[in-house]
């Protein structure tokens, strides 16, 4: 499976973000309490110690990143997740700079700058979820990445069917983060992330159970392998 361009968005990423963390390492006295945690109106409401807020989002994308690389060696139809090499390093890439963002907004906001990272999280998650949205219909039956439902994973008709319909929902609802949080802010844009993201999986699960029940060629439930 191609994972080149993974690999090297990732590493250069993390090796990114330790850079920036170690170019604010000596600007934030030991002991000092940086912020951790924000609330949905981009508030903090949460303090740690100046490792955590500087190498916690670069250890976690590290370990992220090496989780994806490894998935494909598992995966049981890896067949089917090789034809979807680009919707995986895609997606994961899209995952690596959200996360990537996210650091470079709380390392400045460690160092005392007004970053409102509710807004950089809202319109990073926007983002991340319309590029999802673009490539989940590309992608084909596997057990690790995608709308993976008793059906979708038991028909192949399902799991395209239901993937382009997820594909067109997820960037509708990206696109709607985004300019809800341009408009009326980052606490009113994760209702509507919450609510689409119900809305999407209300209307998807019995929509890939009606086209399974339609499709010759399913198999029962509990038996795909």
């Amino acid at each position: 499976m191609k994972l080149r361009p993974l690999v090297i968005v990732g590493s250069a990423a993390v090796i990114g973000m330790l850079i920036l963390s170690a170019w604010a390492w000596p600007q934030i006295p030991d002991g000092a309490q940086v912020p951790i945690h924000w609330g949905i109106d981009g508030t903090p409401d949460g303090y740690g110690p100046k490792w955590v807020g500087l190498l916690g989002i670069p250890i976690l994308t590290a370990l992220v990143v090496a989780l994806l690389l490894v998935i494909p060696r598992f995966e049981p139809r890896r067949a089917n997740l090789e034809r979807s090499a680009t919707a995986y390093v895609a997606v994961g890439i899209a995952i690596t700079l959200f996360v990537t963002a996210l650091h470079v907004a709380a390392v400045l906001a460690a160092l005392g700058e007004d970053i409102n990272l509710g807004m950089v999280a809202s319109i990073g998650i926007g983002l991340a979820f319309v590029v999802m949205g673009n490539y989940l219909g590309k992608t084909r039956s596997n057990w690790f990445f995608g709308i993976r439902t008793p059906w979708t994973l038991s028909s192949d008709l399902s799991w395209t069917r239901t993937h382009r319909l997820g594909g067109i929902a997820f960037m509708a609802v990206g696109l709607l983060v985004i300019v809800t949080a341009l408009v009326a802010g980052p606490s009113v844009a994760i209702w509507v992330l919450l609510g689409g993201m119900a809305a999407s999986i209300v209307g998807l699960l019995p929509y890939s159970y009606l086209v399974w029940r339609s499709d010759p060629d399913r198999q029962s439930v509990g038996s795909a392998s």
